[in-house]
């Protein structure tokens, strides 16, 4: 699916339309679990690991079956947080399949589609991080709704920036 955007300016609020190219949900997706403390734990306990049982190996100390071990689960880690749990999200979230309607105002937010629209206040955000294609707007750790930037002028990247800095970032302080 083309990604779409249509921007509005408005001295009270900012408008966006757009739809999600899939290429580019699935990179925003795997930033997401790169960023997530857990995997970046697992990441270093599995590295320690692997690097723990090459040298034990390479020294004589232990078989290799330890370090093949440990090799494969690198792969693993590597496989899952890049191809599988970008995709299994991606195919079961129906919300990347949808055309949107996004109006940034000074109290809320308004999502619309063609089944509906839900407002969103700027306190239900607990934070806010950005990915070379994606605003990620969080609710909680692990979930988020992703505004596309494709097509935002260079302005209404820094407009929207600032907003939810304004907005995300100065209510949780």
């Amino acid at each position: 699916m083309d990604l779409y955007i249509f921007i509005a300016y408005s001295k009270h609020h900012m408008q966006l339309r757009f739809s999600y190219d899939k290429k580019k949900v699935l990179q925003a997706l795997r930033y997401h679990f790169v960023w997530q403390p857990e995997m970046r734990i697992l990441l270093v306990v599995i590295l320690c690991f692997d690097a723990a049982t090459a040298v034990l190996y390479f020294i004589g100390k232990i078989r290799p079956e330890p370090f093949l071990l440990g090799s494969c689960i690198w792969l693993l880690f590597i496989v899952s947080v890049w191809y599988i749990l970008p995709n299994s999200i991606y195919k079961r979230a129906l919300t990347f399949q949808d055309t949107f309607h996004m109006i940034f105002k000074d109290e809320y937010i308004i999502l619309e589609n063609a089944r509906g629209a839900v407002n969103w206040n700027w306190q239900q955000f607990t934070k806010f991080t950005e990915s070379p294609n994606f605003f990620h707007l969080y609710f909680s750790p692990k979930s988020f709704f992703l505004v596309p930037k494709d097509n935002m002028s260079d302005e209404f990247k820094y407009e929207l920036r600032i907003l939810l800095n304004n907005k995300i970032m100065t209510e949780k302080k």
